[in-house]
């Protein structure tokens, strides 16, 4: 028996369906919240969900576009933000749904980013029947449960073992071309780590509070913004230890093998700052929700 604190939202029947397979990777999921023209503004979201009611069970039935899906081609689910109430306002005409990828009427459309990897996917849903059972709490309420589980994200997101593996191998990479002693790029090294090791404490302060059940705050924001700046740091200061042969986006002949791909890696970091809610609207929730403005 799966215990309910595992999951904040969700029937009983909900988290024993879906949990286990889940903990035993047996089922992915992608996530279905941004769409052309509702990224950092995720309340202005278009797909549309109109309930129907039928003797063989109620269903909904969901039209749209979600864009920027990571790994969808892979996924078996997708959790998805959809407006079941056009004539409210933004935030309180959302529900939750979670749709079956291999329903009729879903399409996956690859979209390929700057370094040349499939990742991110289109994922349209032509009529897409979806029963009744599979919303997450009440209907409209999905903003509600959104926010919670994007809190959650953005504590992922900051990636602190991500960042502590990379600034070992940027130092590997920075003592082997002879930089680690020039004082300004050592010092530049030394401000990374620093603010890594702060982070780091953040971080497990809110990982305390979960042990409290308590949801992230707006720290999820600050872990958000300066752990992507971090990465982002580190992914600038391997390419300029390197130089030049950082530049190809393929391996190449031509320069060290810890060169390679150093240029597609930096271009492809760049989006860290933006989804997930962009670091800009990261710090409109900190002012609002610590100082009041």
């Amino acid at each position: 028996m799966i215990a309910p604190v595992l999951m904040a939202f969700g029937t009983p029947a909900q988290q024993q369906r879906f949990l286990p397979k889940i903990m035993a990777a047996e089922e992915w999921w992608c996530q279905g919240y941004s769409e052309p023209g509702a990224g950092s503004d995720l309340a202005s979201l278009k797909t549309r969900a109109q309930l129907v009611t039928s003797g063989d069970g109620d269903y909904y039935v969901v039209n749209g576009q979600k864009t920027w899906t990571t790994l969808g081609q892979y996924a078996d689910w997708i959790f998805c933000l959809v407006r079941t109430d056009p004539a409210a306002k933004k935030q309180s005409g959302i529900s939750f749904l979670l749709i079956d990828m291999k329903s009729p009427g879903v399409t996956v459309r690859p979209i390929i980013t700057l370094d040349g990897a499939h990742e991110v996917n289109e994922v349209w849903f032509e009529d897409v029947r979806v029963p009744v059972e599979n919303r997450i709490g009440d209907e409209n309420k999905g903003w509600t449960y959104a926010k919670f589980l994007l809190g959650h994200e953005r504590t992922n997101i900051a990636g602190i073992g991500i960042a502590k593996r990379e600034l070992a191998r940027l130092k590997r990479i920075a003592d082997a071309e002879g930089r680690i002693d020039e004082p300004l790029f050592a010092a530049r090294v030394a401000q990374v780590e620093i603010d890594l090791m702060a982070l780091e404490i953040t971080n497990l302060r809110v990982l305390s509070a979960e042990r409290e059940h308590k949801a992230p705050g707006p720290e999820a924001s600050i872990l958000k913004i300066k752990g992507t700046e971090i990465q982002q740091a580190i992914a600038e200061l391997m390419m300029q230890a390197v130089g030049a042969y950082a530049l190809p986006f393929r391996q190449t002949d031509v320069g060290p093998d810890y060169a390679a791909n150093l240029g597609a890696g930096y271009c492809n970091l760049r989006k860290l700052s933006i989804f997930g809610g962009s670091n800009e609207i990261q710090k409109n929730i900190i002012s609002q929700m610590i100082m009041g403005l």
